[in-house]
């Protein structure tokens, strides 16, 4: 199959074997995302190949499966296409068939917690109803043995599913389903999942629901927020915690619970009832540290209330107050900062306040007060929201590093936005997510992904951050790979300023 596609992803021209293969003839795919020719839990490295071939005007064949049923295994390559004939800023990609080469299962074992959420976000966005939940528990009410647990619900949804499905543990005994459509008969499916238990000698309940994405009124971005808070709440808590954030009602039932807890949050927020933690990043090549990343920890009483740091910061972005949560941490880190002989750290910045022009002019007027904290301060890009006026973060950007502060972008992979910023923004540092190195630890194949995104980032001139090091095995792996710096516990665990 041949496709010519925008900068933007979107298909342009498409001729070939799309019919037989996809079902639909090739004017069928016109005006879609390029990454819809690949199977849903392909998509998230199908974005980071096209970043590829954006940043080097070449892909190499990389493998992906195609949407089918049988997952069929595909190579897909590009060339950046000649300026000759209005093509200027057009690409072309390749799919071709792999020949003699066993076919994957269209089910094969289980995503994993990151496909789950990056697949979960991204029907979200367009309104989908599409997230079940389900969760495993012994007599205890914990989740039984690991390993056999995990093996009896892969084979059990491998067989329940249809095609298109993305199923991964979010935590242990905890799994979520994504789909085109909601999960079919969940109460059977809970029933397989329990009589395979039983015939593995094991004691389990299951338990499996559905949370409705549709919700009237709501943006996307709201949709995806919402979205966000509810697979955290489901992974630390399971489905009583769903529960209690409002999702029995929905999305809209949890911005409705949401809204009810604004004072609240306002208040923490204001009165500075959290503190920060701060862990060290290392260079690989000594492992001196290079500076302090801080961390976010709420007060016991605040995080009895809103929950984890995570959910903390997510219910902020959710009712709009990411801007006053940025700047608190700002004032504390600066604080940390001046009393830190010369320690230099980075604060956490929320793409809200990032393209946020009464952010950045307040951002401007300390740093311009107080220039030492240039040097000192370092801004880390989060996309736990995702920035939607890329103008203005670009200009944030600019201004900060012409007043000198370094910025990094966090979590470099695990979600389709991270590509994008790296091709829009110029950054010092990219952070890639540690799910990248603890798979690499696996499969050779893993190991490959990883070596591509350190190869990717060195081609828009940033240093690597390899973060979650526990062993020093993981810290020989990304050193040998060519990662700048390293953050985990191995090198130390969040706590305070030296």
């Amino acid at each position: 199959m041949l496709l010519e596609v925008s900068p933007e992803g979107r298909i342009e021209f498409a001729a070939g074997a799309f019919r037989s293969r996809l079902g639909e003839p090739p004017e069928a795919w016109l005006g879609r995302p390029a990454e819809s020719v690949v199977s849903l839990p392909d998509r998230a490295a199908f974005d980071g190949a096209f970043s590829t071939l954006l940043a080097r005007d070449r892909l190499p064949p990389t493998p992906f499966r195609l949407p089918d049923a049988a997952g069929t295994p595909v190579s897909v390559a590009g060339l950046r296409l000649p300026a000759a004939h209005g093509a200027a800023g057009r690409f072309c990609l390749t799919v071709s068939s792999l020949p003699r080469q066993p076919v994957r299962a269209a089910h094969p074992a289980l995503a994993g917690g990151d496909a789950v959420r990056d697949a979960a976000l991204r029907l979200a966005g367009g309104g989908a109803d599409a997230l079940s939940f389900i969760e495993v528990t012994g007599p205890d009410g914990r989740p039984p043995e690991a390993g056999p647990v995990a093996a009896l619900v892969d084979r059990a949804l491998s067989a329940g599913l249809g095609a298109g499905c993305v199923a991964g543990e979010l935590s242990a005994g905890r799994y979520g389903i994504v789909s085109q459509s909601p999960a079919d008969d969940l109460a059977d499916l809970a029933a397989r999942i329990e009589d395979a238990a039983r015939g593995a000698g094991l004691d389990a309940a299951v338990e499996a629901r559905s949370v409705p994405l549709r919700a009237e009124g709501l943006t996307p971005v709201q949709r995806t927020r919402a979205l966000r808070y509810a697979l955290d709440a489901f992974a630390r808590g399971g489905y009583p915690a769903v529960e209690a954030a409002g999702f029995a009602a929905g999305l809209s039932g949890f911005v409705e619970r949401a809204c009810s807890r604004a004072d609240a949050l306002h208040r923490a927020i204001a009165g500075k009832r959290f503190g920060l933690a701060f862990q060290p990043i290392v260079r690989m090549e000594d492992g001196a540290v290079e500076h302090y990343e801080a961390l976010l920890r709420p007060d016991p009483e605040v995080a009895a209330e809103f929950g984890t740091p995570g959910d903390f910061v997510a219910l902020a972005e959710t009712l709009a107050m990411s801007e006053k949560l940025d700047w608190a941490v700002v004032e504390a880190a600066s604080a940390a900062a001046r009393r830190g002989r010369g320690a230099r750290i980075a604060a956490n910045l929320s793409g809200l306040s990032l393209q946020s022009p009464a952010f950045r002019a307040r951002l401007l007027r300390l740093l311009d007060g107080e220039p030492m904290l240039a040097s000192r301060l370092m801004a880390e890009i989060t996309e736990t929201a995702e920035i939607e006026d890329e103008e203005e973060a670009v200009r944030t950007i600019a201004a900060l590093r012409e007043r000198g502060m370094e910025l990094c972008i966090d979590d470099f992979g695990a979600g389709a936005a991270a590509f994008r910023y790296l091709r829009a923004f110029r950054v010092d540092m990219v952070k890639i997510d540690g799910c990248y190195l603890r798979d690499a630890t696996r499969s050779e194949q893993d190991r490959g992904i990883l070596a591509s995104m350190v190869g990717l980032i060195r081609t828009v001139g940033a240093r690597i951050v390899s973060e979650r090091i526990e062993t020093q095995a993981e810290a020989e792996l990304v050193r040998g790979l060519g990662a700048d710096l390293g953050q985990g516990w191995l090198y130390g665990r969040p706590g305070a300023l030296p």
